[in-house]
């Protein structure tokens, strides 16, 4: 059993970390190990009796013999499979395997046979196991190589670093052991990291906890791309004006400036799906290392992908096992890591060349468990972190703004003296800000978006802020009613949805003059919000004169760039609610209440007859014969040509076709000039030739029994038959 012990911290450590001396060695048959009388290791094991200058010790005492002074575990071995453990911590049952001299040989002769570099570095590193680094700079220890702990420091070494390996070879564990290395020396308000995992996947989910981590970005399409451009652009800026106005050359200089680590898993592939961001990346390279920004861009491959522009700028060189000889070369000058042999042995295996090493040195990377990463969390966790240079993208869905934000809009509302709104939350990366996009007093906006974009609930958003707005209805005739009173000098807010699909519900005549008083509307002074499904004909002219407009999702880019949109914005799966406005993105806000209904429109009134003898008109004499005398049943109904035997006095609902009406001229004639006459809405050629009117009647529904009254010539007015 304690030969079996010895063998496994062997296997474990290299002859550079280890060494194992004492009097047992032959009697365990450990002497073949290439860590036995190993001088100048980082550790000494004594085996068997314990040496003056031994770090620890393994022996072996027989029963009712007491272990050396100091030692605090006692592993008691009941047979040869089964045993107790006693510690200061308690006991414990364990079952054990024990090893043979024969085995122990074995494995002594295959270390011994490895290749040096090889034979020197320990087959596995534990996280725990390392020195936390200086604070000095950004050094952080990435495993053990031959002479010790492996350390680079980005400040000195860098700043900047390329990492080849291919898939399966550890690189993931490589980052994370890397990062967590630097998080473990520095606090989160001297040291930043962005994470961007371009093949989608959970690489970093372990560094989310690290108040280092600002942000981790996992999905890149062309929108997030010309956001990640928008960003970088706009933190070297800040960082430049940062450093001038404190009159310093280097960030070290500069103790309210941070340090900022952007560490790109799969660079080469977002090179190839995104140029521009990798213009962006070679822009903050070739940069001096005094703006304190440092790149650790990992890859598959290296040559003929990374541009020699931007590799001449990293000179920290990592790589794992790759599979191309250039490759190797390309990184670390030599076809070492080319190399190396494949299978578990070599994962975790990596070559580091620093600019100052003539070759690289083979090191065993560490592998970082979540105990780690979460004491390094709670070593920080009260610690104020750095603000994210990498904005996060706009939610897919944003509440209207509550508590301490809601305050700040109505204070600035205040301090202007305009009644704002809040709108939506706008995307500005090239500034590093989201600020809240509001809509003021006087503000025209028109929203164009197509089916189930989010037309209907940015107008339900707008009313739940503003309880005395007027929404104009969907219904055809109370809009009809409601535009002609508000064109009549309404000042203040306005409110319609589907314009579009609302005036086309009117004949040509109606939708000339509805559209009409909808620009006395949008010229008077007063807050107009209108949405429509498509910028075309006599309504597109009409939100020309709104100052304002927000491009939701449409079904084609030929709508998109009917309705003003740049052809390279066009997006079918933009999601709802997100709008181009004001050459922004912004994502409108989703009412948190059910939309509140139009503002109570008159209805159509019931007809009663207002004089002795009234006139109806209509093709369908005889269903408004049968409607009337229910309605009306003390009134005597006749048609125009009997109309004269009726006496005088008595009340008469005179009922004809317009044929009949033509030919009782006379009868016509005084009933216009002393009475009521009502002409149903088919008959609408009728209300002129008939009854004389010359302006455009209310729109009346057809088929509804609807009818327009005109009473001494005065405007018509639609009623309700039936």
């Amino acid at each position: 059993m304690a030969r079996a012990i010895v063998t496994q911290l062997c296997l474990r450590f290299g002859p550079s970390q280890l060494m194992i001396a004492g009097e047992a060695l032959p009697r365990w048959s450990l002497e073949s190990m290439p860590h036995a009388g190993r001088q100048r290791s980082a550790f000494r094991l004594a085996v068997g009796e314990s040496e003056e200058r031994a770090d620890a010790v393994v022996c072996v005492r027989g029963p009712g013999e007491e272990p050396p002074e100091g030692v605090t575990t006692v592993l008691d071995c009941v047979d040869p499979s089964r045993g107790r453990i006693r510690t200061p911590d308690g006991d414990e049952e364990l079952a054990i395997e024990a090893l043979s001299a024969q085995q122990a040989i074995l494995i002594g002769e295959r270390l011994a046979a490895r290749t040096e570099g090889e034979a020197t570095l320990p087959d596995r590193v534990g996280f725990d196991e390392l020195r936390t680094a200086a604070p000095d700079g950004l050094s952080a220890p990435l495993g053990r190589g031959e002479r010790g702990e492996a350390t680079v420091d980005l400040v000195a070494d860098g700043p900047h670093a390329i990492v080849t390996g291919m898939t399966g070879t550890g690189k993931s564990e490589l980052l994370i052991s890397w990062v967590t290395g630097l998080a473990a020396a520095h606090p989160p308000e001297e040291l930043a990291f962005v994470l961007v995992d371009f093949k989608g996947g959970s690489a970093f989910d372990p560094l989310r906890r690290l108040p280092h981590v600002v942000a981790v970005i996992t999905d890149l399409d062309a929108d997030g791309s010309r956001r990640g451009v928008g960003s970088l652009t706009a933190e070297l800026r800040r960082r430049e004006g940062v450093l001038a106005d404190a009159g310093a050359r280097d960030v070290a200089d500069c103790p309210g400036l941070g340090r900022l680590v952007i560490v790109v898993d799969e660079f080469a592939a977002l090179l190839q799906e995104h140029p521009d961001l990798g213009a962006i990346f070679t822009d903050v390279a070739a940069r001096e290392r005094a703006l304190g920004m440092h790149l650790v861009l990992a890859t598959q491959r290296a040559s003929g992908i990374i541009r020699d522009a931007l590799a001449a700028n990293c000179p920290l060189r990592i790589s794992l096992r790759v599979a191309e000889s250039a490759d190797s070369r390309f990184v670390i000058g030599s076809d070492d890591a080319a190399a190396l042999p494949g299978g578990p042995d070599s994962r975790g295996l990596a070559f580091v060349r620093r600019p100052r090493d003539a070759d690289a040195a083979a090191v065993r990377v560490a592998l970082t468990q979540d105990a780690d990463i979460a004491g390094v969390q709670r070593a920080w966790e009260r610690r104020e972190p750095q603000r994210s240079p990498w904005l996060p993208p706009l939610p897919a869905r944003l509440a209207l703004p509550s508590g301490a934000v809601r305050q700040e809009v109505e204070l600035r509302s205040t301090r202007h003296g305009v009644a704002e709104v809040t709108i939506g939350l706008a995307d500005e990366p090239e500034r590093q800000r989201q600020p809240w996009v509001r809509l003021g007093a006087a503000d025209g906006l028109s929203i164009i978006g197509g089916p189930r974009s989010g037309k209907s609930s940015a107008v339900a958003m707008l009313a739940q802020q503003l309880s005395d707005a007027v929404i104009v209805p969907g219904d055809p005739e109370a809009a009809w009613d409601a535009v002609e009173r508000l064109s009549a000098g309404f000042r203040g807010t306005v409110l319609c949805d589907d314009l579009d699909v609302l005036t086309a519900q009117y004949p040509p005549e109606h939708a000339q003059l509805f559209l009409s008083r909808w620009e006395s509307i949008v010229r008077a002074p007063g807050r107009v919000v209108v949405t429509m499904s498509r910028v075309s004909g006599p309504v597109g002219r009409l939100i020309d004169a709104l100052p304002r407009r927000a491009l939701l999702r449409l079904t084609s880019k030929v709508e998109h760039i009917a309705a003003g949109g740049d052809p390279g914005a066009f997006d079918r799966e933009r999601p709802d609610g997100r709008a181009l406005l004001d050459g922004r993105e912004v994502q409108l806000c989703a009412p948190d209440v059910a939309g509140r209904d139009p503002v109570a429109v008159e209805q159509n009134e019931p007809w009663r007859p207002s004089a002795v003898r009234t006139g109806v008109i209509t093709s369908a004499v005889d269903a408004a014969r049968a409607v009337l005398a229910r309605a009306h049943p003390g009134h005597r109904l006749v048609p125009p040509a009997e109309a004269a035997d009726v006496p005088a006095e008595a009340p008469a609902v005179i009922v004809g076709d317009p044929e009949e009406w033509r030919s009782q001229w006379a009868l016509l004639q005084g009933i216009r000039s002393g009475g009521e006459l009502v002409v149903a809405a088919e008959c609408a050629s009728e209300l002129r030739q008939l009854a004389g009117v010359r302006e455009l009647p209310p729109y009346a529904r057809l088929h509804a029994d609807r009818a327009w009254s005109v009473i001494g010539g005065r405007m018509p007015r639609r009623v309700l038959l039936g």
